[in-house]
C-alpha cells in the first residue's frame, strides 16, 4: 500500500533532521527515510575517534536549539552525536530506518518514492507526498580514485570513513592520500600512535588554525571576502611560516574566495604542520602507480614501501541515481545546478538541504528556507 504525507525527506543526517524539525514547528506532516539503521550514520559509524567540529559551536547549531552552555567551543564527535539525539527527541522526529530509496518520480501531481525495506527482506514500499526534500548530502558515497596497480597492492587499503584510530598501525609505514581536514588529522593521529606516516599533497592548499578561522567567521559578515582573505593569509604566514619548503604550496586565490568559487574548504591544522616541520610526517607528491606488492611510485620518480594506504579522498553525491525528475535542481555530478544561495529549490516541489557546501551553518539556513517556503505554499493553497 502507498503511504501518503505532505513532505517526504530522504536522509536522516543533520540535514534531514533539521528539515523535519523545522516542518514539525509548523505542524507540517513529514516522513524521513533513511537507508541506515540510525540517524547521522556518517558521524556514528564512519568517523575517526578524535574528530571534533572544525568550526566553533556557534557556527554549527541546527535550527531552534543550541549546544549546551557547558559544551566545549569545538564540539567532539561523541558530544555532537548526543546533541543530535537530543534534537531528535525534542522535535519528535521519527525516521523510517533501513529504507533505501530506489526511485523518486513526479507523476504530475505528487512525488512517488519507491523504497526497499532492508529490514524485511527488501520488502518494497511506496511513499507519496506533495513535496520532496533531498537531504542525502554531499557525502553519500566514498571515493577511492583509480591508481594504476592498486589492485596488486598486498597491504591494507581503506577509505578514511573506515578509519577509527591508529593503534594497530604502530610501527608500520602508512600512506595517507589527501590533504584535506580528514587526511591531515588522520596523519596526525597515526603519528601519535607511532606509525611512520607520509601524506600525499597533490595540489596547493590553504592551511589555517581553528583560531584564525574563528576570526575569519567573525569578520566575514562585515568585510569583503577579499579583505578577509588577505588578513587571514597574513595570519597563517605568521603562524606557520613558509610551508613550500616542506612540499605544501598555497593556492593563488584566497581561502574564502576559493571556497565560494569551487567549494573547496581550507584545511584546519590540528597539529599536523608541527609534525611535518619536525620530520615526523613526510609530505610526498601525487601517486603515479603501485609498482609492487607494497611499493608506491610518486610524481617525483621516487618509490617507497608502505604497509597500508588510507584514502582521505572525499565523497560523491548519489542523488541522480534515484531522483528521476530532478535534473533542473541537480547537475550530472549530483550537486545543485545553481550555486549558493539559490541552490535549494527546484520545480514540482523538490528541494535540497545540505548541498550548499556551507557546512552545518548552511544546513540550518537551507532547512529554515525550505520549511518556510513549503509553509507559504500550503497557506497560499488553503487561502485560494
Amino acid at each position: 500500500m502507498d503511504e501518503t504525507t505532505t513532505v517526504i525527506i530522504v536522509g536522516a543526517g543533520p540535514a534531514g533532521l533539521a528539515t523535519s524539525a523545522c516542518l514539525n514547528m509548523f505542524s507540517i506532516p513529514n516522513i524521513v527515510l533513511e537507508r541506515e539503521d540510525c540517524c547521522a550514520s556518517l558521524w556514528r559509524k564512519r568517523a575517526y575517534d578524535r574528530l571534533k567540529l572544525h568550526l566553533a559551536k556557534r557556527f554549527c547549531e541546527l535550527p531552534h536549539i543550541g549546544f549546551p552552555p557547558n559544551s566545549p567551543k569545538f564540539v567532539p564527535r561523541n558530544d555532537f552525536i548526543e546533541y543530535l539525539d537530543s534534537y531528535v527527541s525534542k522535535f519528535e522526529i521519527n525516521p523510517r530506518y533501513m529504507r533505501q530509496v530506489e526511485e523518486a518520480i513526479h507523476d504530475g501531481e505528487r512525488w512517488r518514492v519507491r523504497v526497499k525495506d532492508l529490514g524485511r527482506d527488501e520488502y518494497e514500499e511506496v511513499y507519496c507526498g506533495k513535496y520532496l526534500v533531498v537531504a542525502t548530502g554531499e557525502n553519500s558515497e566514498a571515493i577511492i580514485p583509480k591508481s594504476p596497480g592498486l589492485e596488486g597492492f598486498k597491504g591494507e587499503v581503506m577509505h578514511s570513513n573506515q578509519y577509527h584510530n591508529g593503534e594497530r598501525f604502530e610501527g608500520k609505514d602508512v600512506l595517507v592520500v589527501g590533504c584535506g581536514n580528514s587526511g591531515m588529522e588522520i596523519a596526525y593521529d597515526l603519528s601519535n600512535w607511532g606509525a611512520k606516516t607520509s601524506i600525499v599533497v597533490r595540489s596547493p592548499v590553504h592551511i589555517l588554525s581553528k583560531g584564525i578561522v574563528y576570526k575569519a567567521m567573525r569578520l566575514l559578515p562585515y568585510l569583503p571576502v577579499n579583505v578577509v582573505d588577505r588578513l587571514i593569509v597574513g595570519m597563517a604566514k605568521l603562524k606557520f611560516g613558509d610551508l613550500s619548503k616542506f612540499g605544501i604550496e598555497q593556492p593563488k586565490l584566497g581561502p574564502f574566495t576559493l571556497k565560494s568559487k569551487t567549494g573547496r574548504t581550507p584545511t584546519i591544522d590540528t597539529g599536523t604542520v608541527g609534525r611535518i616541520k619536525a620530520g615526523e610526517i613526510k609530505v610526498v607528491p601525487a601517486i603515479t602507480g603501485i609498482t609492487g606488492d607494497h611499493d608506491v611510485k610518486f610524481a617525483d620518480g621516487k618509490t617507497e614501501h608502505f604497509d597500508a594506504i588510507i584514502f582521505a579522498t572525499g565523497y560523491r553525491s548519489t542523488v541522480r541515481r534515484w531522483l528521476k525528475d530532478g535534473d533542473k535542481l541537480f547537475n550530472e555530478d549530483g550537486m545543485p545546478a545553481r550555486r549558493f544561495p539559490k541552490h535549494w529549490k527546484g520545480k514540482n516541489g523538490v528541494y535540497c538541504v545540505g548541498f550548499g557546501q556551507k557546512g552545518l551553518a548552511g544546513i540550518s539556513m537551507d532547512a529554515i528556507q525550505v520549511a518556510g517556503d513549503i509553509r507559504t505554499l500550503i497557506l497560499h493553497e488553503l487561502l485560494h
